[in-house]
């Protein structure tokens, strides 16, 4: 089996067996593509690779400025292809399985603080249904900790507005029960009753609807923040993951405890919220800092 077939099943496999959504399926063609290129240009036979011919990929990837964390990603999508060949009776093992990721640095997520937040918002107009529903959006992501993707795929009856609950449905196709509060149930109120002039194509069941009338998709959302922080007063980059940050770093400030964010984001590890205490206790070092050197010039 050619290496071009292989992968196509592979990922065919993926879609409809094991659940992965279009986005994880998406990443894993891009990654195993790249890989295929690289042996093609090399005459390498997917099959026959030995730790040698892998240590000659990781130096090509690294020759292409890619950082330690996106060559992780890589080696994840090649073990998961791997497993699969194994599955199939293609290979013996899987010599994926005996490479090391490189050490990934952790970098603390950046986030908004308060203030910031309430500048932006008051810098939104509510003036058309569009400037309503990017409103809607930004409070959305930041009152609820969703992602893009999840934002836009929400539909009106994943909201419930009597508990002011939202069931969502995560990575793995995975539901889980999300909260929001009065100021992301006025503007949604808002938004609501002006929602049906965006409307042109007829009755649609999502949530969010784009200036043409269909689904707003997660790269609309993306434009969507960055149209709204270039008219704030925020001069650094800011995504629609920032906001998540921001969610989760104001829950555990405002003393929440790390299980609940843990479910309230949706992950499925503990260790990838406790990356937030760390984001809490530098503000914390920060502040102190800042207090203690204030008090020494008095």
């Amino acid at each position: 089996m050619k290496i071009e077939e292989a992968i196509k099943k592979y990922l065919e496999y993926s879609l409809k067996e094991l659940n992965y959504s279009l986005l994880t399926i998406e990443s894993y063609e891009k990654d195993l593509n790249i890989y295929k290129d690289y042996l093609n240009s090399k005459s390498l036979n997917y099959l026959k690779i030995n730790k040698k011919d892998i240590l000659g990929y990781l130096e090509y990837l690294d020759s292409l400025k890619y950082n330690s964390k996106s060559i992780s990603n890589f080696l994840s999508s090649l073990r998961s292809f791997y497993n699969y060949l194994v599955d199939i009776k293609l290979l013996d093992n899987n010599i994926f399985k005996r490479v090391k990721n490189p050490k990934v640095e952790k970098k603390l997520p950046n986030y908004l603080n308060i203030v910031e937040i309430e500048d932006i918002l008051d810098s939104i107009e509510e003036k058309s249904p569009q400037d309503i529903r990017d409103k809607c959006v930004f409070e959305l992501l930041y009152s609820t900790g969703l992602r893009a993707s999840e934002a836009s795929n929400l539909k009106l009856l994943n909201i419930d507005q009597n508990t002011k609950s939202i069931r969502v449905t995560g990575k793995g196709n995975k539901e889980r029960i999300v909260y929001y509060g009065e100021t992301f149930e006025d503007i949604l109120i808002k938004y609501l009753k002006v929602r049906e002039r965006l409307l042109k194509k007829g009755p649609i069941d999502y949530l969010f609807i784009n200036n043409l009338g269909g689904h707003l998709s997660r790269e609309s959302i993306e434009y969507i923040i960055n149209k709204i922080i270039k008219k704030s007063s925020i001069n650094h980059k800011i995504s629609p993951h920032t906001l998540r940050h921001t969610y989760a770093t104001h829950l555990l400030d405002n003393g929440a405890d790390l299980r609940s964010v843990q479910e309230l984001l949706g992950h499925e590890n503990l260790k990838t919220t406790e990356i937030y205490t760390h984001v809490s206790n530098e503000r914390l070092r920060k502040a102190y800092l800042e207090f203690h050197h204030n008090k020494d010039r008095k």
